[in-house]
């Protein structure tokens, strides 16, 4: 046994052939097995191709054709939200025990951000990563969460117009809702809000994150080391996320009411404002598409975590 689990991607375009690139590179666990497209002269199957790695342009049918796949325990969807729904089911009725981790908006199976709740999720069949802006910020209120209850957690993401493609382009609604919830379900904040701009600048500004908790009034040195703490983690996998600035608080007194929608009034308590940026490994993205790269490398962070726990389960003695 190699130690590594074979993985495919369905998805040649630019978040698929950068997760390949990052496989190819950085996996300690995990090891291309193949790259799935339906675009024939796309450059990611091409680059696939000249690295050595097994290729079809036939889509997911064409994966389960393949004589690789019978060796695949992973399969990442960097496609859409309508294409995964049809891709999970189809997998599954061929291999039903296969691992799916999911990059698009569907959220077949649970939110799941590394460095927050994959333990909990460890032997699920399909874990959903998200959003690039709920993989960047969803830890932050999930690290004020771990020292004060957080009755509100709004967050902005702020993404070079560059970085987007036509599927973020269409999904933005998505973007919205699935971040919103997962601020909720994850983050453990009672209500979550999330906003997302494109922003066109000239050069193309790289990816900056902004995060707001209200929560119970706390001891603001405590939130502040959980936050760096929880900084330090996401570094382990993403080098280029890091604090702006210094965390920042604002006590709220009853005299300056703060209104929550839907929520009703909040009184008293303690408001933290996080600065983040993220900048790109630039393995196939440009260094400003933080806002990919920090997908693509939790995808991975993910799948390193499920493998190295499936390999440890395969080869411990028996009782």
């Amino acid at each position: 046994m190699s130690g590594k689990l074979k993985a495919a991607i369905i998805g040649s375009g630019n978040i698929g052939t950068d997760l390949m690139i990052k496989i190819l590179r950085n996996g300690r666990h995990v090891e291309m097995g193949a790259m799935v497209g339906i675009d024939p002269a796309s450059d990611g199957l091409a680059r696939a191709a000249r690295m050595g790695v097994a290729v079809t342009h036939e889509g997911v049918e064409g994966l389960t054709r393949m004589d690789v796949f019978k060796d695949i325990d992973i399969v990442f969807d960097a496609t859409s939200a309508g294409a995964h729904v049809k891709s999970d089911a189809f997998l599954r009725s061929i291999k039903p025990g296969i691992r799916v981790i999911d990059l698009t908006p569907a959220a077949i199976g649970p939110y799941c951000v590394p460095v927050v709740n994959l333990d909990r999720h460890i032997n699920a069949a399909n874990v959903n990563m998200v959003t690039c802006g709920g993989q960047a910020t969803i830890p932050m209120v999930a690290a004020v969460s771990r020292v004060a209850r957080v009755h509100y957690a709004e967050i902005i993401a702020s993404i070079s117009s560059k970085s987007a493609g036509p599927g973020t382009r269409a999904n933005i609604d998505e973007f919205t809702e699935t971040t919103s919830k997962a601020i909720e379900q994850v983050g453990g904040a009672t209500k979550g809000k999330a906003v997302i701009i494109l922003n066109p600048a000239e050069p193309p500004l790289i990816m900056r994150d902004t995060v707001y908790c209200l929560s119970d009034v706390a001891d603001e040195e405590a939130v502040a080391k959980s936050i760096e703490t929880m900084v330090a983690r996401i570094q382990e996998y993403v080098p280029g996320y890091r604090l702006k600035q210094a965390v920042q608080f604002e006590r709220i007194e009853k005299g300056n009411n703060v209104f929550i929608p839907g929520l009703g009034r909040f009184y008293s308590g303690l408001k933290t404002s996080v600065f983040l940026e993220v900048e790109g490994a630039a393995h196939y993205l440009p260094a400003y598409a933080g806002n990919l790269d920090i997908m693509t490398s939790a995808a991975l962070a993910t799948a390193e975590k499920v493998a190295a726990n499936t390999v440890a389960r395969q080869t411990a003695p028996a009782a």
